[in-house]
């Protein structure tokens, strides 16, 4: 295991040390080729282009999420150090404001180039090469990405219109009370200061690094939808080719149709799956996944199979993913497409965020997930904005419906009923 070890650990300092020049060529080297394959007309020529150009690509955009992420594991403490230093309230302030000076924080990305859009200072084009590969789905090829779905564009335009929430005036609000966090806590304890300043240079890059690499291998991964769909034009076969691997896929490409036989059976394992609920992060023992979405006291964070279902209380906890206390009516949302749905300064309450629900957070007065830990994307976003946040509920879904009147204080982790509709 040392061996092994050892080279693992070189690998990563290589791919820490080239990061910045991978960053900074990534957005480019994934148009150009994008470009090329959706220019190349020759199927033995395509099949060609994986091995050379795509897996090199998607290869290295895994190694740098590693290396940001094996980077970050060694700083994962720094907010709970910050929170003991001077505060749970004062930590959330503190550690947002990670878009400024030029790095920008990749989960605000899309937000952030929405406003710009709806104002005229950029265009879809330069949207859409900037942000289009983010969605709800990015991991998942057969589906389109906002940049291939004009509808999408529009939509999102739209509701920005109909939210008197906006984004950017959010940010602004949240960067004066950050001001006025730092000016108190120098003025009460300049070493203090000087100690949670420390803990945040430390943190802050990490954090960037770690949101931006992943971006990158998003961009990566639309790479590889791209060929998958020229490969479904060239043979004529489209979208079935989503459901074939890799090696089948070239098989097809040499003029083999046998692997299409595989695909209807394929297809229909897929959508009964796709139509289940987000599976439970952590699952131990037998789990059947069809009998547990029918269980209507399932949780969405863990399951046993040899747990005693627990009666709730009225008080559903969490951990703490942003501070502050609301109170509001909930909206039970399952997924990013119904967020139309959200009403402006509901609470939002889903089973878990990723980049394609935050064009969502500016309407919501508070956000409230089953899954998530207060490093995870709906505590980052939210902490950003200001908007108060209870992450990790396990069962926050099953216990509200839409409507209910509750208290989020996402200082103490906690959502308390206060009326059910």
């Amino acid at each position: 295991m040392v061996p092994a070890a050892v080279a693992m650990l070189r690998r990563v300092r290589a791919s820490q040390l080239r990061m910045p020049q991978f960053l900074a060529d990534a957005p480019g080297r994934c148009e150009r080729l994008r470009v090329e394959i959706e220019r190349t007309t020759d199927a033995a020529v395509l099949a060609g282009l994986w091995p050379r150009q795509v897996r090199p690509l998607l290869e290295e955009a895994c190694d740098m999420l590693a290396a940001a992420a094996t980077h970050g594991a060694r700083l994962l403490s720094g907010p709970g150090k910050l929170a003991k230093l001077v505060g749970e309230a004062d930590s959330a302030l503190l550690l947002s404001g990670q878009q400024a000076e030029g790095a920008p924080l990749a989960s605000l990305g899309p937000v952030a180039g929405l406003a710009r859009l709806a104002r005229g200072e950029i265009d879809r084009d330069t949207f859409a090469r900037q942000y289009g590969h983010r969605s709800p789905h990015e991991a998942e090829l057969s589906l389109p990405r906002p940049a291939e779905d004009p509808a999408w564009l529009d939509g999102q335009l739209a509701a920005l219109r109909d939210t008197a929430r906006d984004a950017e005036a959010l940010l602004a609000d949240q960067a004066a009370a950050r001001a006025a966090a730092w000016e108190r806590l120098a003025r009460q304890d300049p070493g203090k200061a000087a100690a949670a300043r420390k803990l945040i240079a430390r943190w802050a890059p990490v954090a960037r690094d770690r949101e931006a690499t992943r971006s990158e291998l998003i961009r990566s991964a639309w790479v590889a939808r791209t060929w998958v769909r020229r490969a479904g034009q060239l043979t004529g076969h489209g979208d079935d080719l989503f459901f074939l691997e890799l090696q089948e896929t070239f098989d097809l490409l040499r003029g083999d149709p046998g692997p299409l036989a595989k695909v209807p059976a394929r297809r229909a394992a897929y959508q009964t799956y796709q139509a289940l609920p987000p599976y439970p992060a952590l699952i131990r023992g037998r789990f059947d996944p069809i009998r547990w979405a029918a269980d209507p006291n399932r949780r969405s964070d863990y399951y046993d199979e040899r747990a005693q279902a627990a009666k709730p209380d009225g008080t559903i906890t969490g951990f703490p993913g942003a501070a502050g206390v609301v109170e509001g009516t909930v909206r039970v949302l399952r997924r990013p497409e119904d967020a139309v749905q959200l009403g402006d300064g509901e609470i939002l309450v889903t089973t878990v965020t990723n980049i394609g629900w935050t064009p969502v957070f500016p309407r919501a007065a508070a956000v409230v997930t089953d899954v998530g830990a207060p490093l995870s994307h709906a505590a980052i976003v939210a902490r950003e904005l200001g908007i108060p946040a209870v992450v990790g509920c396990g069962n926050a879904t099953m216990r509200l419906r839409s409507g209910d009147r509750v208290r989020v204080d996402g200082g103490n982790g906690t959502v308390e009923v206060l009326h059910q509709a």
